[in-house]
């Protein structure tokens, strides 16, 4: 899912089609499913990996027409594994419909969590939601893995989208399914309650530290050159972070009195999804001692530099 701003960043905006399973690597087909939007680009992005027996990585969102099209497009093909990064309603709903079909099991992230107690009537706000239901058959860790013929899944443990963010390592080829940690065509939401900054930011850190050359995302196109992207990808953040405590030092005290200022121009469907962002690094900022609350950090709270 994507965050409100881009603007530190070069992307690549091009938009696959939703709608056809194709081919995009040797081991790899992707099928998008038609739920496209300001935050999903043309779709949800749903991997087919291997061949004869395969693994379907991101069923989706509870679209029963795109799962009946992906396995009008297997056939004489077994899925052995229904694998699922993690709990937004753009990419596991699908998964309970694929077992239904195929009798697979469902592996990747556990349910979904918060990444810290609510407070009072606080609920869940991302645009997509959360997929409370998500009961997977086995829950994989870090270094857990899922294997087929010729090709072999090994989950990345990434927090900070949400606190159950599984990438997934493809060493035969030499590839990593980012989720929606890392997309080419956007930055990432990281909106609390369900995300959280640090935890993002520490998880790219890792990622920067693994060879995958190719990254396939949960939204729009590969990850080419990670390496680099990953180094934007932070440099934004601590951009976006230095603003912010700009703002505070301004006297700005509101996360929408930030937004106005550090989002000028931007698109009024996206308005929620900066303040959540503002949020999230608020709530770094207060958890580093660089800025404090008046109670604890909220979307109608009140800042100050520490």
């Amino acid at each position: 899912m994507a965050d409100a701003d881009e603007s530190t960043l070069t992307f690549d905006r091009a938009r696959p089609p939703a709608g056809r399973l194709e081919a995009v690597a040797p081991l790899i087909r992707r099928r998008i499913a038609p739920n496209g939007g300001p935050f999903t680009a043309t779709g949800t992005c749903t991997y087919v990996i291997g061949r004869g027996r395969v693994a379907i990585l991101d069923p989706g969102p509870d679209q029963p027409d795109h799962i009946d099209a992906l396995l009008e497009g297997l056939p004489g093909e077994t899925v052995d594994a229904i694998v699922v990064t993690h709990t937004h309603r753009d990419h596991s709903p699908g998964a309970r419909l694929l077992a239904a079909r195929t009798g697979a099991p469902i592996l990747g992230c556990g349910p979904h969590r918060a990444a810290r107690p609510l407070a009072d009537a606080e609920v869940p706000r991302l645009d997509a939601s959360t997929d409370t239901a998500h009961a997977p058959d086995r829950v994989m860790a870090e270094g857990d893995s899922v294997c087929g013929p010729g090709w072999t899944l090994v989950a990345v443990e990434t927090p900070g989208h949400t606190m159950n963010h599984l990438a997934f390592a493809l060493p035969e080829a030499e590839a990593l399914f980012s989720g929606d940690h890392v997309m080419a065509w956007s930055t990432t939401i990281v909106a609390p309650p369900d995300g959280e900054m640090r935890a993002y930011m520490a998880s790219l850190d890792k990622l920067r530290a693994r060879s995958e050359q190719t990254y396939w995302p949960g939204h729009g196109g590969p990850v080419r050159e990670p390496a680099r992207f990953l180094r934007g990808l932070a440099g934004h953040r601590r951009q976006r972070e230095a603003a912010i405590r700009a703002r505070l030092a301004a006297g700005d005290t509101r996360i929408a009195d930030i937004v106005a200022a550090i989002y000028q121009g931007l698109d009024p469907r996206l308005k929620g999804a900066a303040a959540l962002s503002v949020l999230a690094h608020l709530e770094d900022l207060v958890g580093r001692g660089l800025a404090t609350a008046q109670g604890l950090p909220s979307l109608d709270g009140t800042y100050a530099p520490a």
